[in-house]
């Protein structure tokens, strides 16, 4: 990869099971668009962020080596991408105070995630708060041309521009970049067993991993609808199962199933299950081969992590030049 390529900057908090949801939701066409070749990518685990609602080391340690396993065995390569633990570089955290310094209770205030858990009444950290900054500093630090976002998060890429803006205003430099999010197109809602989208909070998950039996357990409890719509081909088919299906297979192809089995979801639930892992197999068979592989995660990260804290201290020289705080 090309040092010259614009730079793409995302990073992916270790807090729960992957499943076909997320695969099919974003993550396919996340790696899509790194192999382009158009970015110079930063990928890191972002362990310090999901200190927000995970408080367990050993679940910790756990979620961010199978996270680590979960997008090598979908196709990140570390020849081409950084890919680190945001708690391997320092540099987050203290560019994190910095931008703090300069940023009014008031305007964080406006962030989506602190007006949503004040609606719920919570009980609001100093983490979740500053959430934003964070963030901010983790994007900034790699003077990142593209943050790929769902629309939900479009937020935090503008308060990170206004962030950078500000801070180049105020000490009268040019240090920072302001990044665009890239709200990646044909990004699907995949649904759930149960008909709403698939997440971990619902119960309603078919796991990206899932062996053949667990895969038949989870497709034969897919709520299904008798008056569903119609596929491309006239033929009414069950709303859930063809959804899903439809990730797997051309919808030409289901619309000849789906007449020949009108009416028989059980048997088009079979030939989902059979589709889903013909399909998930080799993402699975990599996956274990990967977790047979005692060193892997350490070396993708520590390789990774000299990388970012080379880049990274190259940019907080600059800004603690800028600052004052470096002669």
């Amino acid at each position: 990869m090309a040092d010259t390529a614009s730079v793409l900057v995302s990073g992916v908090k270790p807090t729960g099971d992957l499943h076909v949801g997320n695969y099919f939701g974003a993550m396919r066409q996340f790696i899509e668009l790194i192999r382009t070749g158009k970015y110079r990518p930063f990928i890191f685990v972002a362990d310090y962020h999901a200190l927000n609602s995970m408080q367990d080391a050993e679940e910790m340690r756990r979620r961010t080596r199978e996270l680590v396993l979960a997008y090598l065995a979908i196709g990140l390569d570390p020849k081409d991408v950084v890919f680190f633990k945001q708690s391997d570089v320092p540099a987050h955290t203290e560019l994190a105070w910095i931008l703090n310094t300069i940023t009014t209770m008031p305007y964080l205030m406006r962030a989506h995630a602190f007006k949503d858990a004040e609606a719920k009444s919570k009980e609001i950290s100093v983490g979740t708060f500053n959430y934003p900054m964070l963030m901010a500093a983790d994007i900034l630090l790699y003077d990142a041309a593209v943050v790929p976002v769902g629309q939900d998060q479009k937020q935090h890429i503008e308060i990170a521009r206004d962030t950078a803006e500000k801070f180049n205003r105020t000490f009268k430099t040019d240090i920072f970049k302001l990044p665009e999010a890239y709200i990646m197109p044909n990004v699907a809602v995949v649904p759930g067993t149960d008909g709403q989208k698939m997440s971990k909070s619902y119960g309603n998950v078919i796991p990206l991993f899932a062996s053949h039996d667990e895969l038949a357990k989870c497709v034969m409890s897919i709520v299904t609808d008798s008056g569903d719509p119609s596929t491309s081909s006239g033929q009414v088919a069950p709303k859930n199962v063809y959804a899903i299906h439809k990730l797997v297979r051309s919808e030409s192809e289901l619309g000849k199933m789906y007449d020949e089995y009108r009416g028989n979801y059980k048997m088009l639930k079979e030939l989902l299950i059979e589709d889903l892992d013909r399909y998930l197999a080799p993402l699975r068979a990599k996956y274990e081969e990967l977790k047979n592989d005692p060193g892997i995660v350490d070396t993708v990260l520590a390789q990774g992590g000299q990388q970012a804290r080379e880049v990274s201290e190259a940019k907080m020289a600059q800004v603690r030049r800028a600052v004052g705080v470096a002669y």
